[in-house]
């Protein structure tokens, strides 16, 4: 099993556009684990607390492999939502591990 864990800042520096933001980010995402079947569980939300230490919004999902990642990566749909993602961001950071 790996689990993709990924944060973004988000590119908005008032509340009302971070929030709407992340908000964008979790419509364009939350629908792909209904079309991609390799996502085996999947849970994205706006960071609660410590805000001026922790980054904005994070995504976990768990696929069975390496492939099932991959597949994901390059789906059309995720590539979809990765258009509206990037420009909502300022930067990101990613980890995939082995559970």
């Amino acid at each position: 099993m790996i689990r993709h864990v990924v944060a973004w800042k988000l590119a908005a520096e008032d509340e009302e556009g971070k929030v709407a933001a992340a908000a964008a980010i979790q419509a364009a995402l939350a629908p792909l684990p209904a079309i991609i079947p390799e996502i085996k569980t999947f849970s994205i939300g706006p960071n609660v607390a410590y805000a001026d230490k922790n980054w904005d919004i994070c995504l976990v999902a768990d696929y069975d492999d390496l492939d099932g990642l991959e597949t994901y990566q390059v789906h059309p749909e995720h590539l979809k939502a990765v258009d509206i993602v990037k420009p909502l961001v300022s930067a990101r950071a990613s980890v995939d591990f082995e559970l």
